[in-house]
């Protein structure tokens, strides 16, 4: 059964004519079974670096390299996120889901651990050893409900370890609140 309304430029409000929406918990629902790649967003605006975790990043154009995330209003970071110019996207694998657990986490100093993570020469934040990493300018951001949408070009990258075209990969994916691998195991031919 279709359930989407349309709705005024990105908000939460409904079109006149429509009189209600898809409620959070069967919104949440939806998303729970729809697994996502993970990755940790950092960033630094000249008040410290912050992270956050985040499965919503999405590639956009290779032409010009574009990728899109969102963050929402509640997270730690949002407000760094929303005047940074420039941020590091860091795409992980299996091997790096504590990374994915730290920038998950609440309440604690994502940063404390000065072994883990440096600065570019550019100066933002970057963690040590994931699977790849892209700095990006932000090209632009969009309110989106409670939360914003931000679009980045892409300026340079580091992949530490590639996964092969066709390979299975060790890719880390977020699914049903909780971390899951994929791998030889998963592959279904088809």
């Amino acid at each position: 059964m279709f359930h989407a309304y349309p709705t005024d430029a990105w908000t939460a409000t409904p079109k006149p004519g429509f009189t209600s929406s898809l409620s959070a918990e069967d919104f949440k629902a939806v998303f729970r079974g729809h697994p996502g790649g993970v990755a940790v967003i950092t960033a630094d605006a000249g008040d410290g670096p912050v992270a956050l975790t985040a499965s919503s990043v999405s590639s956009v154009s290779a032409e010009p390299p574009l990728l899109i995330f969102s963050i929402s209003a509640l997270s730690s970071a949002s407000d760094v996120l929303s005047r940074a110019e420039t941020v590091v996207v860091h795409f992980l694998d299996a091997n790096d889901v504590e990374l994915a657990k730290l920038g998950a986490a609440r309440g604690i100093d994502r940063f404390a651990d000065t072994h883990r993570w440096s600065r570019l020469v550019t100066g933002e934040p970057v963690y040590r050893d994931v699977r790849a990493w892209v700095r990006c300018a932000v090209i632009d951001r969009m309110d989106a409900g409670t939360s914003t949408v931000i679009a980045a070009h892409a300026l340079q990258s580091h992949i530490e370890r590639d996964a092969h075209a066709g390979g299975p990969g060790d890719a880390l994916v977020y699914h049903n609140r909780t971390w899951h691998r994929l791998g030889a195991h998963s592959r279904i031919e088809g």
